[in-house]
């Protein structure tokens, strides 16, 4: 008989993190806020990381980072707060708040204006999670900053930047 000890391996700790506390008196200037805070963590990943995060990375970190503080900030009482996690490949992007109810993705419906942000959130990133937290819930939204990540997740009707040079005015299509 043989004895096996398996074991998950401990997460790893980020390589950066930050986070922000918003409240929900800010009139959207929360979102505004929480999007720059995202895009200037995302700046600092050089100095800690292999190379800079792509454009469209940070983008869609941009992105998915409005959605959730905007569901916390309208949908929730009190103060939410952000924490963006840096590692290797991944961001993780974590948004506290006091209500315990989890987001709830809806149908699909093309009359309804609005109210698509836990859909925008699942179909940009490789995992999404609700939590329980002692205080209300956790929601955390993991997004590859890996570039084979980037062409598959590039908005529709959106070309990639090319570094081809341009057709001078008056040639082309």
């Amino acid at each position: 008989m043989t004895d096996a000890l398996t074991a998950e391996p401990a997460p790893r700790e980020p390589l950066l993190s930050a986070s922000a506390v918003y409240d929900n008196t800010s009139d959207g200037g929360a979102i505004a806020s929480a999007r720059a805070f995202t895009a200037d963590f995302l700046a600092a990943a050089p100095s800690v990381r292999r190379e800079p995060v792509a454009d469209e990375r940070v983008e869609l970190a941009q992105l998915v980072v409005s959605e959730l503080v905007t569901n916390a900030v309208r949908h929730t009482v009190g103060p939410c707060r952000l924490l963006l996690e840096l590692r290797q490949d991944t961001l993780e992007i974590l948004v506290f708040d006091r209500a315990a109810a989890a987001p709830v993705p809806r149908g699909h419906d093309p009359h309804r204006i609005g109210q698509h942000g836990v859909e925008i959130v699942v179909a940009v990133c490789e995992s999404l999670s609700v939590e329980p937290d002692p205080e209300g819930k956790r929601v955390r939204a993991r997004l590859s900053l890996l570039p084979e990540h980037a062409e598959a997740a590039t908005p529709a009707g959106r070309r990639p930047r090319s570094t081809a040079p341009s057709a001078p005015a008056g040639e082309g299509c």
